[in-house]
């Protein structure tokens, strides 16, 4: 081969080159040689405090308990330390739901906060017994229960329905303020998958004994 012939299909490789190049642009795809790095895919909320989070220590006078906040749009459940002392925490049920729903109003901690937590419970709210003529168990808020935001409601009766503030079957019994009778709510599965649906609630209670 002549040192004419090879530049020339030098030339003709290096002008079939251009030409790709041309075709890839005016078809709006640029050449790269580099692969495109579109970056980590977006983690999931973990809904869940590690354990060396938690400092219970911080609170020596207080005894562990579980309330539900909300987190991923469902239910899900954190342990926490209430400044209540164990032997008054047997012994009133009225003060284990107050102390219960104390925690509720609570802003996460920071933890909690990064783990994708947060309550729609705001207070102030403050419980009261049953009266005259409310079935046994019932506890009243300061607040109608059906004005609360849908999911604060689901907090409280799961909390509640898993402490010892809940009526002897599992439910929880709450009224309001008003003469309102009491109503029994059920912290259902569904309740903890979807906390902005109803809250079920039981059929006539009780009447007082």
């Amino acid at each position: 081969m002549t040192p004419v012939k090879g530049r020339t299909r030098r030339t003709a490789a290096a002008l079939a080159v251009l030409m790709g190049v041309a075709v890839l642009g005016g078809c709006g795809i640029r050449p790269t040689q580099v692969p495109v790095d579109a970056g980590p895919a977006p983690s999931r909320v973990p809904c869940e405090v590690t354990g060396e989070n938690l400092t219970p220590q911080a609170q020596p006078q207080g005894v562990p308990v579980r309330v539900y906040l909300v987190c991923a749009s469902q239910l899900a459940s954190v342990d926490r330390t209430a400044p209540m002392s164990d032997a008054k925490a047997g012994d009133s049920r009225l003060r284990v739901a107050q102390a219960l729903l104390d925690q509720l109003e609570k802003e996460p901690s920071a933890p909690e906060h990064e783990a994708g937590f947060a309550t729609y419970v705001r207070g102030p709210l403050t419980l009261s017994g049953a009266r005259k003529g409310d079935p046994a168990g019932t506890l009243r808020l300061s607040r109608q229960p059906e004005d609360l935001p849908t999911a604060a409601l689901a907090q409280i009766v799961c909390t509640f329905a898993e402490s010892r503030a809940a009526a002897t079957d599992g439910s929880v019994l709450l009224g309001g303020p008003g003469e309102y009778e009491p109503r029994g709510y059920q912290c259902s599965a569904g309740t903890k998958e979807r906390p902005e649906e109803a809250v079920p609630t039981l059929g006539a209670l009780p009447s007082a004994s």
